[in-house]
């Protein structure tokens, strides 16, 4: 699976933005799609992931009530809806994909297949 993620860009504090992220195939059922984050100097952090065998999404507290991940399976791009935005969500954002177990979801190492990385900068 090749994911295309697209969407980063400046905002200022309060605003939103959508990121995008295409694969070059359908994932199968036991996949998990998701989001993770990576500002400079810090370990690349898990921002969401939904899994398709149960269609549920999980969320880092970080980031709960503000983001939403949604997905078109038509187009297979997944999205990540950012409002409210804050500057401590400046980061490169990945898109990710793989068969991370439930307890595992929130781990990056548990994804195989990563996007290229969309800088989001968030000004106060």
């Amino acid at each position: 699976v090749q994911l295309q993620a697209s969407g980063g860009g400046l905002v200022q504090a309060g605003g939103s933005l959508r990121l995008s992220c295409t694969a070059s195939r359908r994932t199968t059922s036991n996949y998990a799609s998701g989001w993770f984050r990576q500002a400079p100097g810090k370990e690349r952090e898990f921002v969401g992931s939904f899994r398709w065998s149960n269609d549920y999404t999980y969320y880092a507290d970080s980031v709960k009530g503000r983001f939403t991940i949604s997905r078109d399976n038509a187009k297979n791009t997944m999205y990540l809806q950012m409002n409210s935005l804050k500057p401590e969500d400046t980061a490169v954002y990945y898109c990710a994909a793989g068969s991370p177990i439930l307890s595992e979801i929130r781990a990056a190492r548990s994804y195989l297949y990563w996007g290229q990385g969309t800088q989001v900068t968030v000004s106060s």
